[in-house]
């Protein structure tokens, strides 16, 4: 299991078993429904929409409810054996553990597990594991099997009666039922060697091979294959990619990780490692006398990733930023806006600071992600639009520390200010438009002012960000006022308060009626251009759009 599972509860009666889960999981989040479950991790709408959505992306699911939901809600998804994450269904009250899903994938193991710290019984209806007390087709992390199709064939004959002998280091088969005899036929080989698979045999790579990485090129992910294949070790016991923290950043070691399906690991001294057994230019290759565990080798590459949290609600928040805050180690932003991210698991570190901090907090994000952590800087909006990308941007072109320069940055969008309001009213921006800050802070007001009179006067629709502020009192009616000598009175303008969040307020006036008293930091302010236009709502309210054509001058 590589992922984390999703622990999803339908009511708050679950909440004490799904928490018992939890401590079993570390770092995984409760999922409970909107207005029926206080005090969950996150939230849902839809309980069918957010399986299918977690099963799409191969995140385990225990869903604390009957069977028969899961199984319904799934069920046009499931396709091929082998490629699904392990799904179980466990009674609200603890009473009863049901796999249902995932026998490769580990679903089994998760059942008898979690059976154990609920004290009782998981239902396992798999003959093999029933027979043997494993799977074997799901050896434990740090061993792949070599086939699947000849591995169901071979538990097929040990079912029908076969004897089995093992060669090769298995602890965890030491305390399987399976039936032994060193005369049998039948043979679990475990090997990293490459072998051919005889029909009589299971074959299982213990990872054991590490391939230090001189240098990095096109042809990587096949040069390292061709390396395993000279050393005759299998590829499936490649544990994992090592290089020294100077190539953190080629993306041509990254992509022949992804093509290898193993992770990357950077040190500084290669002296610890194990002797080579093959060099070559280009890489080495390193046999340990046990599977490796990666995590135990150096550091990962460090993310940072820059969200934007959107209006505020919850369901306008992309699933990307969702993951990334969900796998995040460490979150920095200003204090309102993690607040509205969370909640928070308690291993994950949490660092709060001003709303004018912004270049201090971008340089505290890359020391930690340079660290090889994984780091979430949380904006409002879209991160990119007066908001934390362009201060982490800044901090990185400023410095000169290769370890920031060798950070994976990501910047992941969210639904602007503007936009929000603009929906919540109809179309206000469907033509030319101009997104204009009036806070002074970072630049002159008479830059302000100019910008000011040349969108008014290309009679584009104005988006104001940052309108007014207790230290700023003055200067939207200034702006006003500039745009009143551009502008009708007639002129239509959009308030937007909180849009997306509880209490979301839309005003539709005019231009010649706004005062500046109506608005304050939390406002959005869109000033429409000379055809932008409104009619009635079925229903009450208005719609207020903005033409996609332009009328010949």
């Amino acid at each position: 299991m590589n992922k984390l599972p999703a622990i999803i509860i339908l009511g708050s009666s679950a909440l004490p078993t799904a928490r018992r889960i939890q401590t079993l999981y570390p770092g995984s989040s409760v999922l409970g429904l909107r207005e029926r479950v206080e005090g969950a991790d996150r939230y849902y709408a839809n309980f069918g929409d957010t399986l299918r959505a977690l099963y799409r992306t191969n995140t385990p699911i225990i869903a604390l409810c009957a069977a028969g939901i899961v199984i319904r809600s799934l069920a046009t998804l499931l396709g091929e054996k082998g490629s699904e994450p392990p799904v179980l269904a466990v009674a609200e009250d603890a009473s009863a553990v049901v796999p249902l899903l995932g026998g490769l994938g580990g679903v089994n193991r998760m059942a008898r597990d979690l059976a154990a710290a609920l004290d009782t019984h998981a239902a396992i209806t798999t003959s093999g594991e029933l027979r043997f007390g494993t799977c074997l087709l799901d050896p434990p992390p740090g061993y792949q099997l070599a086939d699947l199709q000849q591995g169901k064939r071979f538990v097929s004959d040990l079912l029908s009666g076969e004897a089995v002998r093992v060669e090769g280091g298995a602890p965890w088969l030491e305390a399987a039922q399976l039936p032994l005899d060193d005369a049998a036929q039948r043979v679990i080989h475990v090997d990293p060697c490459a072998r051919a698979q005889r029909d009589d045999e299971l074959l299982i790579h213990p990872k054991q091979v590490m391939a230090l990485i001189v240098q990095a090129d096109t042809q990587l992910a096949e040069e390292i294959a061709d390396a395993m294949h000279q050393a005759n070790l299998a590829v499936p016991a490649l544990a994992c990619l090592v290089a020294q923290t100077d190539l953190m950043a080629e993306p041509l070691l990254h992509e022949a990780a992804a093509a290898l399906e193993v992770p990357v690991r950077f040190i500084e001294d290669i002296t610890g490692l194990p002797a080579a057994l093959y060099r070559s230019a280009t890489v080495q290759l390193l046999l340990a006398d046990r599977p490796v565990d990666p995590r135990e080798i150096g550091q990962p590459r460090g993310q940072l990733t820059v969200i934007g949290l959107g209006p505020g609600a919850a369901d306008m928040l992309i699933p990307a930023a969702r993951q990334a805050l969900d796998e995040a180690e460490d979150l920095l932003g200003y204090e309102t806006y993690v607040t509205m991210a969370g909640p928070f698991r308690n291993d994950q570190a949490i660092h709060c600071t001003d709303n004018r901090e912004e270049m201090q907090r971008a340089r505290h994000a890359f020391e930690l992600a340079a660290s090889g952590r994984r780091v979430v800087v949380i904006s409002s909006g879209d991160p990119g639009v007066f908001a934390m990308a362009a201060a982490v941007l800044e901090a990185l072109h400023e410095s000169s520390d290769p370890r920031w320069q060798a950070v994976d940055l990501e910047i992941l969008p969210g639904i602007s200010a503007a936009l929000a309001a603009a929906a919540k009213a109809g179309a206000p921006l469907g033509h030319d438009f101009c997104l204009l800050s009036l806070s002074d802070n970072l630049k002159p007001w008479a830059v302000i002012e100019k910008r000011l009179y040349h969108a008014a006067a290309a009679d584009l629709v104005m988006a104001f960000y940052n309108p007014i502020s207790r230290a700023r009192p003055w200067q939207l009616g200034q702006a006003l006022d500039l745009v009143r000598e551009q502008r009708s009175s007639d002129t239509l303008v959009v308030l937007g308060r909180d849009i997306g969040r509880p209490a979301e307020k839309l005003t539709v006036t005019t231009l010649g009626e706004l005062k500046p008293e109506q608005v304050d930091m939390r406002t959005l302010v869109i000033i429409g251009s000379s055809q932008t236009c409104r009619f009635d709502k079925k229903g009450g309210d208005e719609w207020v759009y903005t033409p996609r054509w332009y009328p010949a001058e």
